[in-house]
């Protein structure tokens, strides 16, 4: 059955959507395209039981012990952007993907990707932030590989780090676990590292000073469960934003999920360059927040956790997951309405993390 075939669901677009056969930036964006080549190519391919909840890790069995295994890759232009640079996300990226998973993050590898002509002073700060970051967050780089790919073949450095991790006492996190009832916590302030980026790349300036959030969260996720050892699910909104962790949760699990949009921390000059430019917060990227799913009887505990923790002083309870309308996020507007937040189909800021 073809889309114009079937009924639209609650909330969707009537309109089919064409049919894609190349690949399009937008498949990096952590949007629908993202989602369809995730789940319509590489899941059937290579479908197993550690893979099967798609969570920001897997846990793997290795001699007897439980082990977290991540990987993810680094794109971002410029090199260089108030807050940080691409090394920084490489080392933070890769270790709060482990921690979501209630993981305290061990090693990684570090793979490069230079393009020809790449000046080595540029290449050199890159190394020394990877050594401060992966300094920062007690893990080691234990391994690695180098590739050079000819002149205008690339864009000076793209960096792949994987992760491996271990369990924390008593942690047990998975989008599996996330039921209705369960509270939302926001750990903080959303879509400065995509403004950030954007505003450096086009070289636009906006009211108030934007700098890219990334920072090693299992610090945090450490403080909290410690306060609440019964989290069920934690997601860091990386590509796609907010709006991606929520509606994957949604999709998945085939439940609701209800925010208030009043109660969503967003910087001044990320909310006025969000204005300007036509584009929604929801769905700008992060480098150092979490979205954590949490039974109500500990969410004010969990929340008083995040508070108190650096990294989470700004944290804020945002909504809650519902039985009601499942599949679908909605807001609550300021005025009272409700809206329903769904993810981009394509790429809206390319090339961001």
């Amino acid at each position: 059955m073809s889309s114009s075939d079937a009924a639209a669901p609650f909330g969707a677009c009537p309109v089919p959507l064409t049919e894609v056969r190349e690949i399009l930036m937008g498949h990096g964006s952590g949007g629908k395209l993202t989602a369809r080549l995730v789940e319509q190519l590489l899941l059937p391919a290579f479908r197993n039981p550690m893979l099967e909840p798609l969570d920001d890790q897997a846990w793997v069995d290795a001699g007897g012990a439980r082990l977290a295994f991540t990987t993810d890759s680094y794109v971002v232009t410029p090199l260089f952007f108030p807050g940080g640079d691409i090394g920084e996300p490489a080392v933070n990226g890769t270790v709060n993907d482990l921690a979501m998973g209630g993981a305290r993050p061990l090693f990684l590898s570090l793979a490069l990707i230079l393009e020809e002509g790449l000046a080595l002073s540029e290449l050199e700060r890159v190394i020394a932030s990877i050594r401060r970051a992966a300094e920062a967050a007690g893990v080691q780089v234990v391994t690695g590989d180098t590739k050079v790919v000819d002149r205008g073949k690339g864009d000076k450095v793209f960096v792949n780090t994987a992760g491996i991790g271990v369990a924390l006492p008593g942690a047990e996190l998975s989008s599996r676990r996330v039921a209705a009832g369960d509270a939302i916590l926001l750990s903080g302030a959303v879509g400065d590292h995509g403004v950030t980026i954007l505003s450096q790349r086009e070289g636009l300036a906006f009211g108030g000073e934007v700098r890219s959030d990334t920072a090693p969260l299992h610090g945090l996720v450490a403080a909290l469960l410690e306060a609440f050892p019964g989290v069920h699910a934690m997601r860091d909104p990386t590509r796609g934003g907010l709006a991606s962790a929520l509606c994957e949760i949604a999709g998945r699990r085939r439940l609701g999920v209800e925010v208030d949009e009043r109660a969503v921390p967003v910087h001044d000059g990320v909310r006025g360059a969000c204005e300007l430019l036509g584009l929604d917060p929801f769905v700008v990227a992060n480098e150092g927040k979490l979205v954590a799913f949490v039974p109500e009887a500990g969410a004010e505990r969990a929340l008083a956790a995040l508070r108190s923790h650096p990294l989470g002083r700004e944290a804020a309870r945002i909504g809650r997951v519902v039985a009601e309308h499942p599949g679908f996020v909605t807001l609550r507007t300021p005025i009272g309405g409700q809206r329903i937040l769904d993810l981009p189909y394509g790429e809206s800021l390319p090339r961001i993390c």
